[in-house]
């Protein structure tokens, strides 16, 4: 077999597993749609915010809520020790970059 051959098996192959995965993210989609009016009437017969994103910390419950300080209750040079505090960047408020004469 030629290598160009090879190739195009390859290829095809790669394009028949974009294809499939293509197809399952769509009717992930359709089907957490069809989840979300039921996701809405919990959370508005239960008198929620939101719901729960992680059950590990109060500020990985609700971080929209959460102090900038709450991970380090313990002491300032504490490490992050829920894995879930790793999917939320910094708020911008905290991180401000000042330019040159204190200004932003």
């Amino acid at each position: 077999m030629r290598p160009t051959g090879l190739l195009l098996i390859i290829v095809t192959l790669l394009l028949m597993a974009s294809g499939a995965a293509w197809g399952r993210a769509v009717q992930l989609r359709q089907e957490s749609m069809e989840s979300l009016g039921l996701n809405q009437a919990v959370t508005a017969g239960l008198g929620l915010t939101d719901l729960c994103i992680a059950t590990e910390a109060r500020y990985t419950r609700h971080p929209s809520i959460s102090d900038p300080m709450a991970p380090f209750m313990d002491h300032p040079f504490a490490i992050e020790h829920f894995p879930t505090g790793s999917f939320w960047a910094v708020p911008s408020h905290i991180i401000r970059v000042e330019k040159f004469g204190g200004k932003q």
